[in-house]
């Protein structure tokens, strides 16, 4: 009798999953939202934890203070993110290889491609980044443009993020893997767990709350690199499980194989390229917003911490298509894998458009939530309504790329990034900034031709069908 009861029980949850999207009718607009709305949760969540980490830094009582530590951030985010953006250009290929064996019933293929990302994450890009950073601390924040009030405030924080950057690059590596297999829902739990977390630790060690001291942005540091720490073990604890729907072994002994590495070879270059180009161009950007001064850059980072959370929809959708375009082809459905880059196309740019709405006409609220400093309000402000105009053709380019990621056409996103960052938005940005004395404003329409010109490639790209055709062996 009790048996029976069980069985009805989640038959009863089921059906309550079901009717949870039963108002969708179209089978493919079902599975692109069954899919993405885990990875859009997690991703919106962790830009709004992101965000509130910035507002602490920003509602420190000295507005010095704040402002060099909000600026500070932004400054030692930037080289930490030429490494993130390594290591997820890695994963790419991983992702890609992983739906493609998924979808060609091929499961047994997995594990052996896990292991190999994760032993190239952490011994090809975490363990020798990280060393570098600890080493040459302050000569990369002074490349990076940061004054010396800057550096004063942020040398810790780099130094501890940078350590807690080693289990970062092992979290993204099974999160990319669980995303290949169509598992997005773990990977959100997990994440929103953590980052719950982070934000009440920066709150305890920022503010020096209850018996904790006060550290500043130091505290901050502290509080992120412990979230990751605890994501590592959740993640591991995670797809060690029997019932887990990544098969991995890890007392299995590691066995090298050169089809895997020919593979990542093959996709990840023109991923980790692309990557790495994206992140020297934002570098020498940065740069050129950074020599405005303390109070202008401080303004910027908090237009680009809310530019980050534009960029979720897109990113969500980019990597929900290419999980589904991946297993698509891999069963040699091409038309299908088709109409599923379409549809999460579709949508991600009706919620990136509803956002530049608020961005436009709530600007100078949605700033004010970050500091009451008038002159960083009034800059970044601007800022936001020409960031409301780049959300059309920043949330298609994204969505796209990731289509194209998925079937494992990663050259064509590295030429367009390449293009677009450094032939419009660094040399437009100089232009705007240097020589016709745009201010911030400047700045940020370079991003916005950037956006534009790589929409075109991608889109031009896409067009051909040629993606449809790239093996992976």
């Amino acid at each position: 009798m009790e048996e029976k009861e069980k069985l009805e029980e989640e038959s009863r949850k089921t059906k309550e999953k079901k009717d949870f999207f039963s108002f969708v009718k179209n089978p493919i607009r079902y599975d692109v939202l069954h899919l993405a709305w885990p990875i859009l949760t997690e991703l919106l969540m962790s830009s709004l934890f992101g965000m509130v980490d910035m507002m602490m830094l920003g509602w420190i009582a000295d507005k010095a203070l704040a402002a060099a530590s909000v600026a500070a951030v932004g400054i030692t985010n930037q080289p930490m993110f030429i490494g993130l953006s390594l290591a997820q250009a890695l994963n790419v290929g991983g992702t890609a290889m992983i739906a493609r064996y998924v979808g060609a019933k091929q499961p047994h293929r997995v594990d052996s491609v896990l292991k190999h990302v994760i032993l190239l994450n952490l011994f090809l890009l975490a363990i020798p980044l990280s060393t570098f950073g600890l080493t040459f601390t302050d000569e990369i924040m002074r490349f990076m443009g940061a004054q010396a009030d800057t550096i004063d405030a942020g040398r810790i924080y780099f130094k501890i993020i940078m350590v807690g950057y080693l289990f970062q690059s092992f979290n993204m590596s099974i999160t990319a893997a669980l995303r290949g297999i169509g598992e997005t829902k773990a990977p959100m739990k997990i994440n929103i767990r953590v980052n719950s977390m982070n934000v009440v630790g920066n709150a305890l060690l920022i503010y020096g709350l209850l018996f904790f001291p006060e550290l500043g942005v130091t505290g901050a540091a502290v509080s992120t690199a412990f979230s990751h720490v605890v994501a590592s073990v959740l993640m591991l604890r995670y797809i060690v499980r029997k019932d887990s729907p990544l098969k991995v072994d890890f007392r299995k002994k590691f066995k090298y194989n050169k089809t895997v590495i020919q593979n990542l070879i093959r996709v990840g270059i023109p991923a980790s390229l692309e990557s790495l180009a994206l992140r020297i161009g934002v570098l020498l950007f940065v740069r050129i917003v950074a020599g405005l001064g303390t109070v202008v850059y401080a303004s910027h980072q908090i237009a680009l911490s809310i530019l980050g959370l534009s960029f979720q929809p897109g990113q969500a959708f980019g990597i929900a298509a290419s999980s589904m375009v991946g297993r698509s082809l891999g069963a040699q459905n091409l038309s299908v894998a088709e109409k599923y880059a379409k549809e999460t196309r579709k949508i991600g740019s009706m919620i990136s458009t509803f956002m530049a709405v608020i961005f436009f006409f709530f600007g100078p609220w949605i700033v004010g939530l970050y500091t009451n400093d008038p002159v960083i309000i009034e800059n970044a402000s601007r800022a936001l309504k020409i960031i409301a105009l780049v959300q059309p053709f920043q949330s298609s380019q994204l969505i796209l790329a990731g289509a194209l990621r998925g079937a494992g056409d990663t050259l064509w996103p590295l030429v367009a990034t390449f293009i677009g960052v450094f032939g419009f938005r660094v040399i437009l940005a100089h232009i705007f900034v240097n020589i016709m004395g745009f201010g911030l404003v400047g700045a940020w329409m370079a991003v916005l031709a950037d956006q534009f010109i790589r929409y075109l490639f991608v889109y031009g790209r896409f067009r051909t069908n040629k993606w449809k055709y790239i093996r992976i062996r």
